[in-house]
């Protein structure tokens, strides 16, 4: 009879992707630790620890932007036709796959811009957004997008407020989807609400979607409720029925939008839709930067992805939208690169990447900024008139300290280089 841990392992196959690398490592950490008691370590240890990644199991994601069509949609956001034509460039340079470019039945305005983006024969691909309606997929076709993303309700909820029921989206899907089919060159189907709905109606639909004809299953966490664990479970349920492939469509509002992104792709969804700085409504949308990142570090995956163009890209964004990147925004945020602890700047004056977990260079900022105040060390204090080119000892940088946490803490704040500088001249003078 297999011990408890190991039937655990084997129930969650913790060698498969159904598990991000860090919610497995966690796992195998407080299993190998509970059979520290029950087996040998030598046996346990060749048991559960996870073979290295190789370029057989290294996966390939697909990247969606909707940064156009579902980040414009944050409120009060209004892209202008140049604006929307600059930041397609800048994705496509990013590397981005496919760029979910606009609504098109929202107004000839949007279709104008849709078919001059066309125009540009960017080197990705273009996707229009469609409700489940014949004269959305014609007004898109007539845009001139190489495909077409339809969207259905799949919800009981949605289902209600649409006053159809359940076997219309079957009717919708077959018709809807054969005429799509005859017009684009790519086709998706979409549940909005589908996080809400159940397991067994989701694989209906699914199932329903690949005999329609459909190449890809959009799964839309539309009011942000999912979790990892919610995610990762309804991976492994729909993988049983279909080998269709998925797309993971997060909202933030409970904050967990990139990581239910990154969990997807570990949980059996091929892509995943993600907008620059996470912008789209409500708490937005999966930051692709973000994604981006993790990604990039967890070594497990390979994209297109150009991650020295992100600070430029989401720099546009942000001011296309009219909205600033808040100082702690993860990645390209000011803060992200800012230290003052003493022990902290001391280890990166020695090693950068000791409290980082990545270089600023990798996402296109400059070099991490040391700010003096309340908490900063020495190391800091000295590196701070280096850099002017004045040699502090580290007798002189302790004296200094005392002050500038004096006035630190006086002001609430950090201080400015102009006001450390003068902190030494009045103590120069002092001791002159």
């Amino acid at each position: 009879m297999p011990s408890v841990y190991l039937q655990f392992c084997l129930l969650f196959d913790l060698n498969c992707h159904y598990f991000p690398n860090i919610f497995r490592n966690c796992f195998i950490f407080t299993l190998i630790k509970r059979a520290e008691t029950l087996e040998t370590p030598e046996k346990t240890t060749q048991m559960l620890i996870p073979p290295k990644s190789t370029p057989e199991t290294i996966c390939r994601p697909w990247i969606i932007d909707t940064t156009l069509r579902d980040g414009e949609q944050a409120p009060g956001v209004v892209f202008s036709p140049r604006e929307k034509k600059s930041i397609a460039v800048l994705l496509a340079e990013t590397g981005v796959d496919e760029i979910e470019v606009g609504y098109p039945a929202i107004s000839q305005a949007e279709r104008d811009v849709i078919r001059e983006i066309v125009a540009m024969n960017l080197p990705v691909r273009l996707t229009s957004w469609a409700r489940a309606s014949m004269a959305d997929i014609e007004l898109a076709a007539a845009c001139g997008t190489g495909a077409v993303h339809i969207s259905f309700p799949a919800s009981r909820l949605y289902l209600e407020l649409m006053r159809k029921e359940p076997g219309w989206i079957q009717e919708q899907l077959h018709a809807l989807v054969s005429r799509a089919r005859e017009l684009f060159d790519f086709v998706s189907v979409g549940g909005q609400d589908a996080t809400r709905s159940g397991v067994d109606f989701l694989q209906r639909f699914m199932l329903d979607a690949e005999a329609a004809g459909a190449e890809r299953l959009r799964i839309a966490d539309t009011v942000g409720i999912a979790t990892p664990v919610s995610v990762m479970a309804l991976g492994s349920a729909l993988r049983r029925v279909s080998r269709l492939p998925l797309e993971f469509h997060a909202h933030n509002d409970l904050g967990m939008a990139t990581a239910n992104a990154f969990t997807a792709l570990n949980a059996g969804f091929e892509a995943v839709s993600v907008s620059v700085t996470g912008l789209g409504e409500r708490a937005g949308n999966a930051a692709l930067e973000e994604l981006a990142m993790a990604l990039t570090l967890s070594g497990g995956f390979e994209t297109h992805l150009d991650t020295t163009t992100l600070s430029r890209l989401c720099d546009a964004v942000a001011s296309a939208a009219g909205r600033d990147i808040q100082a702690q925004k993860p990645v390209v945020g000011r803060s992200a690169f800012q230290h003052e602890s003493g022990i902290h700047c001391a280890a990166l004056l020695q090693n950068p990447l000791s409290y980082q977990p990545f270089l600023p260079s990798q996402v296109g900022r400059n070099d991490f900024e040391m700010v003096i105040g309340k908490h900063s060390g020495t190391a800091a204090v000295i590196a701070h008139f280096k850099r002017r080119g004045v040699e502090v000892s580290k007798e002189e940088a302790r004296e200094l300290l005392d002050l500038i946490r004096s006035h630190s803490d006086r002001l609430k704040r950090a201080l400015r280089a102009e006001e450390i500088d003068a902190i030494r001249e009045q103590h120069s003078l002092k001791h002159a």
